[in-house]
């Protein structure tokens, strides 16, 4: 999920993920509204309880995804043995039949292509979205922002504090490039002053002195917002490791990794728990990327969660957390339902949709019901029908002759048929008497 948040560190002013920011920065300002009134003012617990807000809404959309997975296991064989037999061919009729068999594969389990990939699309807003409200929490939560507004006021009135802020802002730990902010904005300065680490603090009060007193007492403030289990969130970790090093301190040492550690942990535990592709099938694209996000995830929270403000690695390793105890919910949720129970639930899905759009029942009768073992004959014909709809025409055909009445053209037929393989041609009685009949006809 971390790689969702670096994608979106460039787009959180994009259409619909900008509105989707707006909307969970409201749920982040009433979370932090309710605790202030019972007397808790911590952007870490905030951060927490906003995640798990947010996780648990998403689960509908996680396991519908996870349900797909565990059919898309039952299917691939299937749909293996398809493209196997149109390996090779290449034109424009193959490939349609192909794509027409693979489909009636999909019909057959009540899922679709998309049934995979909605829920993330849906998901991936939403997961981009929450980047940029962890990381501008004061854009967002009125009550964090007017901890800065006294201070953001003196810098304004500051002369020069536009350049001033500019040299400081375009530097680590803030990296906010004057080319793409406007420093002449209160809410500009604001986010850059949410940045800023001790460090940093100090090299403002020594550009603007007359200022030292409130900025002192606004350290003082965000510090007790930032505190959570003795680690200042709005640091990077590795500065409070240097810190700590420095100093010889254990206890800093500690908490300087804890924060990147456990994310690193929680986001390996929680890849483990999720649904693994069975077998060892080299050629299963979702087996080898399930492989890869194993080990790669983890260790990207870990190098990211020292180089990035504390902050954003404590909604890695909490989010880990949630999808963890979600994940093994989910587990034994799908663990009640047999494969054919979820077969059924997805079969009477697709057809009350097909009967909203209008099929008909019968059609949506023989969709239901089509067995994958007859995939590869049912494709279209010069006449407009299948060859397993024709088979089934020249089989009745078969027996109706079979059973013709004595003395027809079919049981002629039929007399003729017996003579040529060899077989007894002897006709019922009244055939007979039919045919004696009509020898006398020809002799009057």
């Amino acid at each position: 999920m971390e790689v969702y948040g670096l994608l979106a560190s460039g787009y959180g002013d994009w259409p619909i993920i900008k509105q989707i920011a707006w909307l969970l920065g409201q749920v982040m300002n009433g979370i932090f509204n309710v605790l202030s009134k019972i007397g808790i003012e911590n952007i870490g617990v905030c951060i927490i309880i906003f995640t798990i807000i947010i996780y648990t809404l998403m689960i509908p959309l996680t396991i519908k995804q996870q349900k797909f997975s565990k059919m898309s296991a039952v299917m691939q064989p299937e749909i293996k043995k398809i493209q196997k037999k149109y390996e090779g061919k290449k034109d424009q009729a193959s490939m349609m039949k192909q794509q027409e068999e693979i489909n009636l594969v999909y019909e057959k389990y009540g899922t679709s292509m998309t049934g995979g990939c909605l829920p993330m699309l849906i998901q991936m807003p939403i997961l981009f979205a929450l980047y940029p409200v962890i990381r501008d929490i004061p854009t967002y939560v009125k009550g964090v922002k007017d901890v800065y507004m006294p201070v953001t006021e003196a810098i304004m009135n500051t002369n020069g504090f536009q350049k001033i802020m500019e040299t400081i802002g375009e530097v680590s730990p803030v990296l906010m490039n004057p080319k793409a902010y406007d420093y002449s904005q209160a809410d500009t300065i604001v986010n850059v002053l949410y940045k800023f680490q001790d460090s940093t603090w100090n090299t403002l009060m020594e550009k603007m002195p007359s200022i030292t007193d409130l900025a002192q007492q606004t350290m003082d403030k965000v510090t007790h917002l930032n505190s959570f289990l003795g680690i200042n969130i709005g640091e990077q970790p590795l500065t409070q490791l240097t810190t700590a090093l420095h100093n010889g301190s254990v206890v800093g040492i500690i908490l300087a990794v804890l924060i990147p550690v456990l994310a690193g942990l929680t986001q390996f535990i929680s890849v483990k728990l999720q649904p693994q592709p069975a077998g060892d099938d080299k050629d299963n694209p979702m087996a080898s990327s399930m492989k890869t996000m194993t080990y790669t995830m983890p260790l990207i929270s870990v190098v990211m969660g020292f180089t990035l403000p504390a902050g954003l690695g404590l909604y890695w390793a909490a989010s880990a957390a949630v999808r963890c105890i979600q994940q093994l919910a989910i587990n034994k949720y799908l663990s009640t339902k047999s494969l054919d129970e979820m077969i059924k639930e997805n079969q009477e899905k697709a057809q009350k949709k097909r009967e909203k759009h209008g099929a008909p029942a019968k059609e949506i009768n023989k969709m239901a019901t089509t067995s994958t073992r007859n995939v590869g004959t049912v494709t279209k014909g010069k006449s407009g029908i299948s060859e397993a709809e024709r088979e089934e025409k020249i089989q009745k055909a078969q027996q109706k002759a079979q059973n013709s009445k004595p003395g027809s053209l079919a049981s002629k037929a039929n007399l003729v048929s017996r003579y040529n393989s060899g077989q007894q041609t002897n006709q019922p009685k009244a055939e007979d008497e039919s045919s004696s009949k009509g020898k006398k006809g020809k002799k009057k």
